[in-house]
């Protein structure tokens, strides 16, 4: 069996009510017709679905029922969206792309044991390291990478737990994982993206799209605040980042930036597509749920 691959280009389709979904792929398909190859992703949360009180398959059979209403033949996945340990066994059945969201278990404490095997897998790095493309060197000594095990390990632990629940009950290569570390105050700096993808690679987790958290306010329905030349460094330093890490850990080659949440971040798209067209980079751009707003002002201006 081979590995289930994402797709360069992806678009997290969040649909919080299940009314949009035929409307969502249509637009997907236009997109696809003036010569784009985005795969559309259904995506849901544990907490959305507890919200609205729908089940997992609920998300599997809108999009089964999209896909044949208009006859669309290019792949197509349904994210677990943002699950952990506690709630992924509801979507084993249903989904076919994990969101792991380890947020919660950032600063959490590990074993010293832990720490001190992470920092002798780290001897090489310490120095200056210069990642192609980034101007500025990376400077990492002992301490700095002590700081990450205490921040980071504990999170990296959990996402790797869930990955082996997965493969244990789906199957190694059936389902594309993604992780999440983008609900947290702090955004990851460019370095610390390094060795979190560091930390998967050694625990054997074929990430294919990763969140960090980027500087400025990310919320639904609403788009970006914050200072869009920082965000634009950080977004294509991380894109350098991935680049080296890819290569350096052996991570999938399919490994992308994901963006929580996507949903009308219009001063920040051209950002991104100028940044992903310079380095051939691929994106996944997940939108929330919102689209029931659309509907409730459709009905108040009828």
């Amino acid at each position: 069996m081979g590995i289930m691959k994402l797709g360069k280009y992806s678009i997290g389709v969040g649909d919080r009510f299940t009314h949009q979904g035929e409307a969502q792929l249509r637009a997907v398909m236009k997109a696809n017709e003036r010569g784009m190859d985005i795969v559309p992703v259904w995506n849901k949360s544990n907490r959305e679905h507890t919200y609205v009180g729908t089940k997992p398959m609920d998300t599997r059979v809108e999009a089964d029922s999209a896909v044949k209403a208009l006859n669309y033949r290019g792949a197509y996945f349904v994210d677990a969206d943002h699950i952990n340990l506690d709630t992924v066994s509801g979507y084993v059945e249903s989904s076919d792309f994990f969101t792991l969201d380890v947020a919660s278990f950032i600063g959490k404490e590990s074993s010293p044991e832990k720490v001190e095997g992470f920092i002798a897998s780290c001897q090489k790095y310490i120095g200056y390291l210069q990642i192609p493309g980034i101007l500025e060197p990376l400077r990492i000594s002992e301490e700095l990478l002590r700081r990450l095990a205490g921040k980071f390990l504990a999170a990296i632990d959990h996402a790797a737990e869930i990955y082996t629940y997965l493969k244990r009950e789906k199957g190694e290569g059936a389902f594309v994982t993604e992780v999440s570390m983008d609900e947290v105050e702090s955004p990851q700096t460019p370095v610390e993206l390094l060795f979190i993808l560091k930390m998967l690679a050694d625990r054997k987790v074929p990430v294919q799209t990763i969140a960090p958290k980027f500087t400025g306010r990310f919320n639904k329905g609403v788009d970006y605040v914050g200072d869009l030349d920082q965000f634009a460094r950080e977004f294509e330093e991380d894109l350098l980042v991935i680049d080296f890490a890819v290569k350096e850990f052996g991570l999938p080659k399919e490994l992308k930036l994901s963006v929580h949440s996507g949903s009308d971040k219009f001063s920040i798209y051209p950002i991104i597509a100028e940044a992903i067209a310079k380095y051939d980079k691929g994106i996944h751009l997940k939108t929330a749920g919102t689209t029931w707003l659309e509907e409730v002002i459709g009905l108040a201006v009828a």
